[in-house]
């Protein structure tokens, strides 16, 4: 062991990797770092040199274990799978982009037990245009937390620690930092906020490629509520349209991992499949455009490429928001990163 500091990271997407192992490589040195992925999808981009150990964990509700109560004893075989590979440390230091899932929040209050930690720090991982604003816990929420809590009637281990304010945790007692990613807004206590170094490099002005190419960035539009079936076509139609006017000769397509249907694809576009996180492939590819939606890549691309690459979202008038709050916030951030909202 290096130390008597453990770091625990808990991902579910390229971003949160990236932004685990920065922390990783740039401010918890010198300490045990130990990542937990329990998305599948991440495996593909995770390096197992980069950490100390690294092992996925699944979603109890997603992929519970046979049987009786499989979800109950799926969470039960976690954290035993989790607490054997920290072993035994003095600090314990938690990170995770959300607190109120019950597939996380247990591991604040079991695992300091089972590790004989002292001392135990909570910390928010960025996750894109997620982390730009704040999503209070609604009655319902904090009903549901009480639920949770009672399981400590069955099974001590499962000691629920509820709290209020914004779901993610960041108001909550045991949650010390939260990590964002520089020039991007946020709604976080001051005095919590650590700004991370940049995630990638920024690219080189002479990686430009001979063709013009852009980039278009698929999410998961009406898989995921956001667009009504009948806009969808209308969006696609709207990029390639713009695409075509603008004259890009090669038009590469890279879908989100929940992007099953590759929602924005057409005809001639070239679907990209990496091993990577896309942030690491746009800072090593020039692209002239980038466009989406409103993914949070296309934030970092704003801040990986030039000025001379175009960064534009369509559709946002088809777009499906929670909240005029949620519209105005979103637009706000993607306006100041310098992104042409079409």
């Amino acid at each position: 062991m290096k130390g008597k500091t453990v770091n625990l990271y808990f991902v579910a997407s390229p971003l949160q990797y990236l932004a685990a192992r920065a922390i990783a490589q740039h401010i918890q040195t010198g300490e045990i770092q130990i990542l937990i992925w329990y998305k599948p999808g991440v495996e593909s981009v995770v390096i197992p040199g980069d950490w100390d150990k690294a092992a996925y964990m699944p979603w109890p509700r997603l992929e519970p274990l046979p049987g009786f109560l499989g979800s109950y004893r799926r969470l039960l075989e976690n954290i035993e799978m989790v607490s054997s590979l920290i072993g035994t440390c003095e600090t314990l230091n938690i990170h995770s982009a959300v607190f109120d899932t019950e597939a996380i929040n247990y591991f604040l209050r079991v695992l300091p037990k089972s590790c004989g930690a002292r001392a135990m720090h909570a910390r928010i991982l960025p996750d894109g245009i997620i982390s730009i604003r704040r999503y209070p816990l609604s009655i319902l929420k904090r009903i549901l937390q009480c639920l949770r809590k009672a399981r400590m009637l069955f099974n001590p281990r499962l000691n629920y620690w509820c709290f209020s304010g914004d779901r993610l945790g960041t108001d909550a007692p045991f949650c010390d930092r939260v990590y964002v990613v520089g020039g991007l807004p946020h709604e976080y206590p001051s005095e919590k906020v650590v700004v991370l170094p940049p995630l990638v490099n920024r690219i080189a002005e002479c990686g430009e490629k001979s063709a013009k190419t852009a980039l278009v960035i698929g999410q998961p539009l009406v898989g995921a509520g956001l667009v009504a079936k009948s806009d969808l076509d209308l969006i696609s139609r709207e990029i390639h349209g713009w695409l075509t006017t603008q004259g890009f000769e090669r038009i590469e397509y890279k879908r989100h991992p929940k992007d099953e249907n590759c929602e924005l694809i057409r005809n001639g576009y070239i679907n990209l499949t990496l091993d990577e996180p896309l942030e690491t492939w746009m800072s090593k590819t020039y692209y002239d455009a980038v466009v989406g939606v409103r993914s949070s890549a296309l934030l970092f691309a704003k801040q990986i490429y030039s000025d001379k690459t175009q960064v534009v979202a369509f559709g946002w008038n088809n777009v499906k928001f929670k909240s005029r709050a949620e519209y105005n916030d979103m637009h706000s951030a993607f306006v100041k990163c310098g992104i042409t909202i079409m």
